[in-house]
């Protein structure tokens, strides 16, 4: 048995066979897995990329029918169920250098997840980064508190003012997380730290351009709490379209201006390429988005060994999509493993059901919004039931140790402890001499 992606579908799927008489082989381009609905902390300083992620092979150490793989999917050849893959990180460095080789399968899970979507401007990314990586995270890190640091250096007000104006684009849940952890930052994180200007008047920007308020895809009332939390925050929501961006700001579709040196991404995401793979290999279907359209088994049609799940897969559920967020994945991943563990018993297994447990996001310190059927919380106890079901999701007992501590300080003190800027400047480019000394 093959997964592709270590993700939360892939990484449920092989720790669900863990005592199945099956061979699992894991393959991921990177060594860990990723908890991404933290990512966003890490963008703002208050945890460090180590807490947020675990190592396949620490997460996998006591399955002895499972072995992890660090490469990148390639290719397929459906006939022969042969997963073509190639080896090594993108430098080079481990495993066999950018060697390709074949693994047979008898199953194989796809479970390659998403990435950000930009809507065909191939530009953007450079000048908005998003939140899907740990690199993402790190240079929005990098970017929000060089922000800061070049209003401190600038006498001109306009251009001080640019630089002290951030604009999120996306009013969902990444983005209403991240304005309010701006938010958090400007008001209290930073708020002595500098002498020449005042983070606090900061302007913090979040654009929605589907819907008029927030959270779309909730409630009303959840998403005009929501608003409501984050004015009190002193971000402005706004309902507009962005149609153009570039390094000194954003247009609109209103043919209005923002001057503004950090623009952050939370629009959209679309699925990876491996969808493209399967469309040429197998004949795969997919939606508008890239994402394949599968059989009520969660397996591609015709091909009952391959199942995708996860945010690469479309699956409809009582005539509604089921929604790419971290348990949707994990019921996929928990479901094509007895899938397989049925098949070994000669079992049939019924069409795939998801449960939905709920939607959260967290707007800032004590307040956050939850919706589960028809209970609708927000405040104080939302936000104590969102950190509590984010630790427990955490994958090792040593991550929720060290978040819960860093939460905790970070609750009393107000201080966000993982505040590097660690990428290069893109304003700046800066030479060294080889001793590393600046010139």
């Amino acid at each position: 048995m093959v997964i592709i992606g270590g993700g939360f579908g892939g990484l449920t799927a092989a720790q669900k066979l863990r005592h199945e008489r099956v061979e699992v082989t894991l393959l991921d381009q990177r060594n860990f897995h990723l908890f991404q609905p933290l990512l966003y902390q890490v963008a703002t300083g208050a945890l460090s990329p180590g807490e947020v992620a675990s190592p396949l092979r620490s997460v996998l150490r006591r399955q002895k029918n499972a072995r992890v793989l660090l490469g990148e999917a390639i290719g397929l050849e459906a006939h022969a169920q042969t997963l073509k893959i190639k080896c090594g990180d993108v430098d080079g460095a481990v495993c066999i250098s950018g060697r390709e080789c074949d693994i047979d399968y008898d199953s194989l899970i796809v479970a390659t997840g998403a990435q950000n979507s930009y809507f065909g401007h191939k530009n953007w990314p450079a000048m908005a980064p998003g939140l899907k990586s740990v690199e993402d995270a790190t240079a929005m890190r990098h970017k929000i508190l060089y922000a800061f640091e070049a209003a401190e250096c600038e006498p001109d007000p306009a251009a001080r003012a640019a630089w002290l104006t951030f604009v999120i684009v996306g009013g969902g849940p990444t983005g209403v997380e991240l304005a309010g952890a701006l938010a958090e930052i400007a008001n209290d994180t930073l708020r002595h730290d500098f002498r020449s200007i005042h983070p606090q008047d900061s302007r913090i920007l979040l654009l929605e351009g589907g819907a008029q308020h927030v959270l779309p895809t909730y409630s009303p009332q959840t998403s005009l709490a929501a608003e409501h939390e984050l004015i009190r925050l002193g971000v402005r929501p706004r309902n507009a379209r962005v149609i153009d961006i570039d390094c000194d700001g954003v247009t609109l579709q209103s043919g209005e201006r923002i001057a503004a040196k950090t623009v952050l991404w939370a629009a959209g995401v679309t699925a990876t390429d491996f969808g493209k793979v399967l469309e040429n290999r197998v004949g795969a279907s997919l939606d508008k988005h890239g994402r394949v359209l599968v059989d009520a088994d969660l397996t591609v049609p015709g091909h009952p060994e391959i199942f995708v799940i996860g945010d690469l897969a479309n699956v409809d559920h009582l005539g509604h999509e089921v929604p790419g967020v971290a348990p949707a994945a994990m019921q996929m991943g928990t479901y094509a493993a007895q899938t397989i563990q049925n098949r070994l018993r000669g079992r049939a297994t019924p069409p795939f059901h998801y449960r939905d447990k709920g939607s959260l996001a967290v707007i800032g310190r004590g307040s956050a919004v939850m919706e589960i059927g028809r209970v609708r919380l927000h405040g104080w106890i939302a936000w104590v039931l969102w950190l509590f079901i984010h630790l427990m999701y955490l994958v090792q007992f040593r991550n929720r140790v060290i978040v819960l501590i860093r939460w905790g300080f970070e609750y009393i003190s107000f201080d966000r402890g993982a505040r590097l800027i660690t990428h290069t400047s893109s304003e700046k480019i800066r030479e060294k001499t080889p001793a590393g000394v600046l010139r």
